[in-house]
């Protein structure tokens, strides 16, 4: 049985990992969960779960939390709260299995404190393998400690990779819906309202994530992440736009060989390959067959999507200037969200931003961290002035 703590446990990929839980009883069992401020979600998953350790963004929010499970008659839960209630839900001494779900780089402590106390990380935060990937598999390898991916891209790519040796891949292929705007007049784009953005053809996601699937930044940001889980270059990573989103990712092996992973648009079914790694156990998560009549794919338009020759050029440059283009982004998305800048304005502000970036690589989470920190500051500023427009 793996014992598991999952944090970002009220988001989506949270909730589906419970989901997986609770079809396989006798496999796993939730030790912590951590959230933000989802509290009536949270409070649920306590009266479902019992979890022995419950993590919640801020101090009120416990104390809240702690006053509602002692009404509901639910005991013996540890509620903790903060960066370091994260931590210490990430790292009782009895989960042998870490799920890295929390949105941005909230969630970047706790990460690198499970992977350095041993336990085994699925990482469903690609921000933390932006940010801070270098240092992340650095420790893994000195601590023998394997990270597996759970974004159904990179998941793919495992899978795939089974069928060869690492010398013998050629490059890697992320597929990528290409949003909703993958047809749309580019004379258009500057009307793009927050409503259309939101409106993805595939993948029912969170806000921020959705956005960045509109620009193609959040494909920009798997580029990143692939090099560092999979030890590739930049130019052996490329993107392919497959609006079915029936092939999740793609590996051409040096003979000409290609292998593709295909299944159902269903993240359960990433996060069991995860969980049960190196088994695969049987699910009803079936595929139909018949769903394969149409298969499509193109190149990306670098012109109609920057946001993606952006995340190649941070790629190439490696340390801050990742940091920078996903904390660039964030605040740009936030801006967007709440209807203060036009769309074309985010490409714009993560740019500039770059721009200003020095060429540095920090070698802690504290640096990495004040580089997140500098690098939302400037982007703030961008966004306060005149520059943006």
């Amino acid at each position: 049985m793996r014992h598991l703590a999952i944090l970002g446990s009220t988001g989506s990929i949270g909730q589906s990992t419970l989901r997986i839980v609770e079809s396989y009883p006798e496999r796993f069992r939730v030790v912590s969960l951590a959230a933000g401020h989802n509290l009536d979600e949270l409070f649920e998953q306590c009266h479902r779960w019992q979890p022995r350790v419950v993590s919640v963004a801020d101090e009120p929010l416990a104390d809240n939390l702690r006053a509602r499970l002692l009404a509901a008659g639910v005991n013996g839960i540890e509620v903790v709260y903060g960066s370091a209630g994260t931590v210490h839900a990430a790292t009782l001494p009895d989960i042998d299995f870490v799920v890295s779900a929390i949105v941005g780089v909230a969630g970047l402590e706790a990460t690198y404190a499970a992977i350095a106390s041993g336990k085994t990380v699925g990482v469903a935060n690609k921000e933390c393998m932006v940010a801070a990937g270098e240092i992340l598999i650095e420790e893994a390898h000195r601590r023998n400690v394997m990270l597996l991916p759970i974004d159904s891209e990179h998941n793919a790519i495992h899978q795939c990779m089974r069928g060869g040796a690492k010398q013998e891949v050629r490059s890697i292929w992320l597929t990528a819906s290409g949003g909703p705007f993958r047809t749309t007049p580019l004379e258009d784009f500057a009307e793009i309202t927050v409503e259309q953005a939101l409106r993805h053809p595939t993948w029912v996601m969170g806000r921020r994530i959705t956005i960045d699937s509109a620009t193609m930044l959040n494909k920009g940001l798997e580029i990143i992440e692939a090099c560092r889980l999979f030890d590739l270059p930049p130019s052996a990573v490329k993107v392919t736009i497959h609006p079915q989103s029936t092939i999740h990712s793609l590996v051409e092996f040096i003979d000409g060989s290609i292998l593709a992973q295909l299944s159902v648009t269903d993240m359960r079914l990433p996060i069991l390959y995860a969980l049960t790694y190196p088994e695969r156990i049987p699910s009803d998560l079936t595929f139909d067959m018949h769903s394969l009549a149409e298969l499509d794919f193109s190149p990306p338009d670098l012109f109609r999507f920057p946001c993606l020759r952006l995340a190649y050029e941070a790629a190439e440059l490696g340390g801050e200037h990742c940091i920078a283009l996903n904390a660039a982004d964030e605040i740009a998305v936030e801006a967007f969200l709440a209807k203060r800048i036009p769309f074309l304005a985010i490409p714009r502000t993560i740019e500039q931003v770059l721009e200003r970036t020095p060429r540095r690589h920090p070698a802690t989470i504290p640096e990495v961290l004040d580089a997140d920190s500098r690098a939302r500051a400037t982007a703030r500023e961008l966004l306060a002035s005149d520059q943006r427009v």
